[in-house]
């Protein structure tokens, strides 16, 4: 199962609470569904744990049956519940506040969700039938997807007077809002009544980061491993130079001990040079140098007589 399905079906384990809580999450389950109009309400799903929790979330809400419900239960198929009796549109449309109404499915009455607890209900709802989060593993989005603008626009007030900070897009004539940060989408589900998922996300990304910062240190000690063998190859070409053309023996002596100790060790960084020598890393780096200079000289020297 994908990280969203097994979200849903967290969510999906949350008791049925109070009546206001389950009109709201009925409600946000409606604006985002397949079907809301008032001649007719269709939810398709191929969520199991939804399909079992539809029947139980409606007779909460509403004390109404669906008109349609899927027989077995087939596992992985599409499930569609739906009513279409008039005297049940017309319960559940008062209880939005929409009665009059004939653009039922377009707008966002507020009305419906006054209390505090009824907006994480409604989110719930909205984000069952028409939500999904991207695999952490993979990268952090989650979204909320309708084809109705009005209702994307006031979901989207709704969760700003919430203190998210969503963002807007328009996808295929569909109006999607969206969170890209982990942070967000954490306390998104947290609110919602999802923590496990939550919990999972961040452990998901405490575990990228980790590896992202292993990666970084692997990367880092191999450019300074190659800068070591790249100095130490320089420095080494550079007195084999001198010792052809002039031989160690006319360097200085300080130098000659340098040349010698860097000959002996040539698989030594400048840091294991200096602990050898008991001398400063300043120090031996300042000669090293200079042996390379000088090595260079050679080189130009050796060239000028062919």
């Amino acid at each position: 199962m994908s990280f969203s399905y097994d979200a849903k079906a967290e969510l999906c384990k949350d008791p049925i609470g109070r009546k206001c809580c389950a009109i709201a999450e009925s409600y946000g389950l409606l604006l985002y569904c397949n079907t809301f109009s008032d001649r007719e309400i269709r939810i398709i799903t191929e969520s199991r744990e939804l399909a079992q929790r539809l029947p139980k979330l409606f007779k909460r809400a509403f004390n109404l049956t669906f008109d349609l419900i899927p027989q077995g239960g087939e596992k992985g198929g599409k499930q569609t519940f739906l009513i279409i009796s008039p005297d049940k549109l017309r319960t559940i449309f008062e209880a939005f506040g929409l009665a009059d109404s004939k653009m039922l499915a377009h707008h966002l009455n507020l009305s419906v969700l006054e209390d505090d607890c009824c907006r994480p209900s409604f989110l719930r709802g909205a984000f069952l039938a028409g939500g999904s989060v991207t695999d952490p593993a993979k990268r952090y989005h989650l979204e909320l997807v309708t084809d109705h603008y009005n209702v994307s626009r006031e979901t989207y007030s709704l969760l700003l007077e919430m203190g998210f900070e969503p963002k807007e897009a328009t996808r295929k004539g569909n109006f999607i809002i969206y969170f890209k940060q982990s942070t967000s989408i954490e306390d998104f589900l947290t609110t919602l009544g999802a923590p496990i998922s939550a919990m999972e996300l961040m452990s998901r990304k405490i575990e990228k980061d980790m590896r992202n910062a292993v990666n970084r240190k692997v990367n880092c000690d191999t450019a300074n491993v190659s800068k070591t063998v790249d100095a130490a190859f320089l420095q080494i070409e550079a007195i084999e130079k001198l010792r052809t053309e002039t031989g160690l023996d006319s360097l200085p002596d300080k130098l000659r001990g340098t040349a010698v100790l860097r000959l002996e060790n040539p698989e030594m960084s400048l840091n294991e040079l200096a602990e050898l020598s008991a001398l400063t890393k300043s120090c031996l780096n300042h000669r090293l140098r200079k042996l390379v200079e000088l090595g260079g000289k050679a080189d130009n020297l050796l060239r000028g007589k062919h």
